[in-house]
């Protein structure tokens, strides 16, 4: 076995941040797709970037409401990254950090370990939350105690409390809103009000990307963007791509009528910050939940009351929404609105928030006690999948 890197999957609902720990990691979709234009061939992980007209794709997806359900989607995903196409891999000489989501079904977390022990002939394996490598990383960065993890992905995003580098179980709390719900909501909005994009879930999450933010003051922007003169700062075009001279669309000021340009657009005004709005209050589309502060909040209050002072000061956000500008300020300022005075709070944002997990696998590989958090393929063989759930605590 390798003692001078491993093999790291980050492997995400939406992408799978993967690659070896001595170089930096791939980000490829965790899914197949389909193109109109070309029906007989599917699109696997990185292979996308071939289609030659990316709209209207169909998605297949290994994971429903973030959990991996759909073996033969995610198999073939595996296939197509451990290939030479994408980031070559003999499990025979590293051994494999692979994440999971908290509360991982048992039964995903024993198919989990036999595909890998068994079909992919991997001789020493991590399976290991996200949430842990990215705790795991602060705290050597940080030198503290205790930390609240806050990661919002596709499908979800979790609230995890950490005293002492240990998961407390009973402050971990899910919200059902993830980047998934803000783009089909985003979808709903502009086919209602604009054009029929119903079927267009791969360039309407790039307009989410994008064009939209979070909003510091929500009552004050809606006051903006009612406006229907020189005064709204926050309207804006959308040039959406024609897959000939523009691959990717982009955001433009709006443009006089006598401007004749031949681009088709979308006119994005409220869109540009309703849309994340979801995440700091989930009931505006029916989901009876906490907002993201508001969960941090009560998170906290669910921990030992010596712990609270610690927990406050180091909040860490990571994930694919929390690259919404003003994410970061939004969630500062609702949980000091919230804390006690006399207590600081911190939030910090993680450096690139789509690979800070990964980069906590990387961390954790040079631990010295890295091997003793894995279980081997001779360890497997002789106490079967009983063993990954006493050792991996998911």
């Amino acid at each position: 076995m390798s003692d001078s890197s491993c093999y790291i999957l980050d492997n995400g609902a939406y992408t799978a941040k993967v690659g070896f720990s001595t170089l930096e990691p791939k980000i490829v979709p965790n899914c197949i797709m389909k193109a109109k234009s070309e029906r007989r061939r599917p699109f696997i992980g990185s292979q996308i970037d071939d289609c030659r007209d990316a709209s209207g794709l169909f998605y297949i997806l290994p994971f429903q409401k973030g959990f991996l359900i759909n073996w033969d989607t995610q198999k073939t995903v595996w296939d197509y990254i451990f290939s030479k196409e994408c980031c070559p891999v003999n499990f025979n000489e590293v051994p494999l950090i692979i994440t999971e989501p908290l509360f991982n079904f048992s039964s995903i977390q024993e198919a989990m370990t036999e595909i890998f022990f068994e079909e992919y002939e991997c001789q020493t394996l991590l399976r290991i939350n996200a949430t842990d490598l990215a705790e795991y990383k602060y705290r050597k960065t940080h030198k503290n105690d205790c930390t609240v993890i806050v990661d919002s992905g596709y499908s979800f995003t979790y609230i995890v409390p950490y005293i002492k580098g240990k998961k407390f179980k009973e402050g971990i709390i899910r919200i059902d809103i993830g980047g998934k719900v803000l783009t089909n909501h985003l979808k709903e909005i502009v086919s209602y009000r604009q054009l029929n994009v119903l079927d267009e879930t791969y360039v309407i999450n790039q307009v989410k990307e994008d064009s939209c933010f979070v909003s510091e003051d929500f009552m004050r922007d809606m006051a903006i963007a009612k406006d229907k003169g020189s005064r709204n700062t926050i309207v804006k075009d959308y040039v959406l791509p024609d897959y000939t001279s523009i691959r990717r669309g982009y955001l433009r000021d709006v443009v006089q009528p006598d401007e004749d340009l031949e681009q088709q657009t979308l006119r994005l005004n409220n869109e540009r910050f309703t849309i994340p709005e979801l995440l700091f209050h989930p009931s505006d589309v029916g989901i009876p939940q906490m907002g993201i502060p508001e969960a941090i909040m009560h998170s906290i209050d669910l921990c030992p009351e010596e712990h609270k002072e610690s927990l406050l000061a180091n909040i860490l956000l990571y994930g694919g929404n929390t690259l919404f500008p003003g994410f970061r300020d939004r969630v500062y300022n609702d949980v000091r609105s919230f804390a006690l005075d006399h207590f600081d709070v911190n939030v910090t944002l993680a450096e690139n928030p789509l690979t800070y997990a990964w980069e906590g696998g990387k961390e954790i590989f040079r631990d010295t006690e890295f091997y003793s958090f894995c279980v081997t393929k001779e360890e497997y063989d002789e106490e079967g999948k009983a063993l990954a759930f006493e050792r991996f605590d998911i």
